[in-house]
């Protein structure tokens, strides 16, 4: 199941870099909304490169986590560990619950699947 993929390790690491440009150079909408957009992509093309598992199953464990660490802002969790910890968790999981998230995640999730069966289609023609 552990494999490691050159192509999406790629895409990954073109993600996280696209990613800290924009955290460190952005703000508003293109932040906002475009950063979580590409976010998923991040933990999609992540999950790729390290395991050999189906776009099914590649698809629904990042809508999971995308979901999961939005709901988990609703908890305060990241408020509650020391500061040195606090404030990395605060860079990872985000400061505060967004239905605008939550529609963005879901856009990158649809995005992902039409590029992939985009792929998948034109590799069987």
């Amino acid at each position: 199941m552990i494999q490691f993929n050159l192509k999406y390790f790629t895409y990954f690491s073109i993600l996280f870099i696209t990613e800290i440009l924009i955290a460190k150079y952005s703000s508003g909408f293109l932040r906002h909304t475009i950063g979580d957009y590409l976010a998923v992509m991040l933990v999609y093309t992540f999950i790729k490169a390290i395991l050999k598992i189906s776009l099914e199953k590649a698809i629904l464990v990042t809508f999971a986590i995308s979901f999961l660490i939005e709901f988990l802002q609703l908890s305060d969790l990241q408020n509650n560990f020391p500061a040195a910890y606090s404030k990395m968790l605060k860079i990872i999981m985000g400061t505060s619950f967004s239905i605008g998230d939550l529609v963005a995640y879901t856009f990158g999730v649809i995005t992902i699947l039409i590029i992939e069966k985009y792929i998948q289609k034109r590799k069987r023609s």
